[in-house]
């Protein structure tokens, strides 16, 4: 990153999934000393707080294959307004999370200022899930399964046209890393949207290195850089547990830091976000701290 300047966004969106609590994950990852050990990697550090997001119990669920989809849309065009803007002054966006349908907002605005500038941005997707669903395959209706595919162009207007193009990002350029679990009818979108998946048999034959060596390849492949969307189900639930969707079999410890450590020794991380961190089924805020670390590692912390 050429300025070492980190401006962080609370996002506690909690009308994604039917889980509650994610929308404590801002809170938790402030609690576990985020902004103090960023400025302490000598970034000057600026904390917008949160956005004021709408919880369930105000509202009705809406339409059963898009849950709360006008809500969620509509933070997210302003997420995305305050993402451009944050890119246009100069800062590197931090988002909080929340639940990940906040990242079809945070790419949108990411998107929207290098499209300005005529450039194009890769995507890297931490995730035990493809994200991948659309309103028409979705089991479940929850709009945290769609912020990808949202991102690639696939879904409703309300997600795939904020700004009023789509998509937001190339599939050439956007690699899915970590799946261990997938929806049965969101293979079929994933497989025919050209997107890299490395799913855990991936990282098991051939070892986090190299399968982060080509999702970076491909995200810098006549880019301006690349957008991170981590969510923490993309770890082990031993050494994440507070996660809204957890899945056995996943990234350890160490490997989550390597995939970090790749990222920032890549010089082209352009925005980054951390979602699904719900202490309400954590243990003494393991989680967030984990994600804590993970964000260090990503901005260029190193062992020696």
């Amino acid at each position: 990153m050429p300025e070492r300047k980190v401006r962080i966004i609370g996002v506690p969106m909690d009308l994604g999934q039917d889980r509650r609590g994610v929308d404590m994950g801002p809170s938790a990852l402030r609690v576990a000393g985020l902004n103090a050990r960023v400025r302490a990697l000598g970034y000057t550090v600026e904390d917008l707080g949160n956005f004021a997001v709408r919880v369930p119990e105000e509202m009705h669920v809406g339409e059963k294959r898009a849950k709360y989809l006008p809500e969620i849309a509509e933070t997210c065009k302003e997420l995305a307004q305050v993402v451009a803007k944050t890119l246009d002054e100069g800062w590197t966006p931090l988002l909080l999370g929340g639940d990940h349908s906040l990242a079809i907002g945070s790419i949108a605005g990411v998107s929207a200022h290098f499209r300005k500038r005529k450039e194009k941005i890769g995507y890297i997707w931490l995730d035990a899930h493809g994200d991948m669903n659309t309103p028409e395959t979705t089991p479940s209706g929850n709009v945290h399964g769609m912020p990808l595919a949202g991102a690639l162009g696939y879904g409703p207007p309300e997600l795939t046209k904020i700004f009023g193009y789509a998509p937001k990002v190339a599939a050439e350029n956007t690699s899915l890393v970590g799946v261990r679990n997938l929806d049965s009818r969101e293979k079929k979108t994933i497989r025919d949207s050209g997107i890299r998946v490395f799913t855990m048999r991936d990282l098991d034959e051939r070892g986090m290195r190299a399968v982060m060596e080509e999702a970076l390849a491909r995200a810098t492949d006549g880019t301006a850089g690349f957008a991170c969307s981590l969510d923490m189900d993309f770890c082990d639930p031993s050494v994440a547990p507070g996660v809204g969707t957890p899945e056995r079999g996943g990234v350890t410890y160490r490997e989550a830091h390597l995939a970090m450590e790749m990222i920032a020794d890549s010089g082209k991380l352009l925005s980054l976000e951390v979602v699904e961190i719900n202490p309400v089924i954590d243990e003494h805020n393991r989680t967030a701290q984990f994600g804590v670390e993970l964000v260090l590692s990503a901005l260029g912390k190193k062992i020696l």
